[in-house]
């Protein structure tokens, strides 16, 4: 019977059929939906919260990597909806998870959204189908947590009445280059057939190669260790950064100067602390599940140590700036420049400057901060607003400028020309010609 329904599905792989399902509309999820339907399979996107529902239902974009004309048109073409009706997994064939997988306060994985949404679809399941989880997570959870929930929950049988397999996101916001429609994809599957499936699927969406890994176990793993390799790469850079600010040497042009090696080294820069959906903490799934094997992760343990404490590190330098015209952190006006994880978006999510801006005010700060791609945002509960322009007023009325993110739509120059002091934690201000108040990190 399991090879009957393999060759049905992969039928309506072949000619449009299918029926797509996407769990979680955010940076993964709508991306992954738009390119689905793109693709022409009717694809339901599925979140719990309303509004996103929505605007996908009235064709309006709210993530950067979506074209705003393609969703539009897809929505409008019938191609794409959204909804908050678990229901709908009864009537449709490939079934893609794309929640949240964040940390507890004691850093451990919270996969209660992986779970609940497993609970879900389990519940509504049919056979023939095939379910592939994309969010990032420890290795073994397909197997050892969703699996037995499907089975359970469904009654049918992984590998002869519905198809399991994983193949983690590789979502990069705001580069320019490498989107879902054209970054390679990794599939593994709870046996050759849910990988030939999932394989083929994807084939059929995407523009890009497809590795086919032997289980579910390795993709998971590859994934983190993708994240891992950044991880200890940035966190070497911002231990460079404190000792040879402690040397008189600057640390971003040594850093230029070794990556004219052709070969052996990769560039990789400090800053303020990790941010982003993956870096900060996907490195802490594997810390996690390496204790179930008696093992201690030292080198990924000591990487998080030294990221986890940039931003007390740059409220000890800032103190130190301030020391320098007899003014004190308490009741020193600070201005942050960027609250983005990263350049050019409009994505907070564990962005540094979150935690630069909280030890600032700990510390008796009078903070504002100016990003224009963030409006206002939410931290801990409470919400804060951005000025709204970047005037000589604001500049010269500031006693320290904190550069936290590297926004190119910033006239540096007018920063500089204006500040009283700026302290550059990303480099930012590399063209401005007058550096007498700038301080690198």
């Amino acid at each position: 019977m399991s090879s009957e329904i393999k060759k049905i599905l992969l039928q309506k792989i072949s000619d449009k059929s299918a029926v797509v399902a996407v769990i979680g509309l955010g940076y993964v999820g709508l991306p992954l939906a738009v390119e689905k339907a793109k693709a022409g399979y009717k694809t339901i996107g599925f979140d719990v919260q309303q509004e996103k529902v929505v605007m996908v239902n009235k064709g309006e974009n709210y993530i950067g990597d979506v074209v705003d004309t393609e969703l539009k048109d897809i929505v409008n073409e019938g191609l794409l909806s959204a909804t908050s009706d678990f229901s709908i997994v009864s009537e449709v064939d490939f079934i893609a998870i794309c929640v949240p997988t964040p940390l507890d306060k004691y850093k451990q994985p919270d996969i209660s959204y992986v779970k609940n949404s497993t609970i879900e679809i389990s519940k509504y399941l049919k056979k023939g189908s095939i379910v592939v989880l994309e969010s990032t997570t420890y290795p073994g959870t397909t197997e050892e947590l969703l699996l037995p929930i499907l089975e359970e929950g469904s009654g049918l049988v992984c590998g002869e009445d519905f198809y399991l397999a994983f193949s983690p996101e590789r979502v990069d916001p705001g580069n320019l280059i490498y989107k879902t429609k054209n970054t390679p994809k990794v599939v593994g599957g709870v046996g050759q057939d849910a990988t030939e499936i999932a394989a083929t699927m994807y084939r059929a969406v995407l523009n890009s190669d497809i590795f086919e890994a032997s289980s579910p176990k390795v993709a998971e793993m590859e994934k983190i260790l993708e994240n891992t390799y950044r991880n200890i790469n940035i966190g070497l850079a911002n231990e460079m950064a404190i000792l040879c600010h402690e040397m008189g040497i600057n640390v971003w042009e040594v850093i230029d100067a070794a990556k004219t090696k052709p070969y052996g080294f990769q560039a990789f820069y400090p800053g303020p602390g990790l941010g982003g959906h993956c870096i900060p903490l996907d490195p802490y799934y594997l810390t996690w599940k390496a204790r179930e094997y008696d093992y201690h992760t030292q080198l990924i343990e000591t990487s998080g140590i030294i990221n986890d404490s940039m931003p007390q590190y740059i409220i000890d330098r800032s103190s130190k700036i301030l020391n320098k015209f007899k003014k004190s952190l308490n009741g020193s006006k600070i201005l942050i420049l960027g609250i983005a994880y990263k350049q050019d978006i409009d994505d907070y999510r564990e962005s540094p400057a979150l935690k630069v801006i909280e030890n600032f005010e700990e510390q008796g700060s009078i903070i504002e901060y100016f990003d224009a791609y963030v409006d206002l945002y939410k931290f801990k509960g409470k919400t804060k607003e951005g000025i709204k322009e970047l005037s000589e007023k604001v500049l010269k009325e500031t006693d320290l400028v904190v550069v936290t993110t590297a926004h190119s739509n910033i006239d540096y120059d007018f920063v500089q020309k204006n500040s009283n002091f700026i302290f550059d934690t990303k480099n930012a201000m590399k063209d401005v010609n007058n550096r007498d108040n700038i301080e690198l990190l």
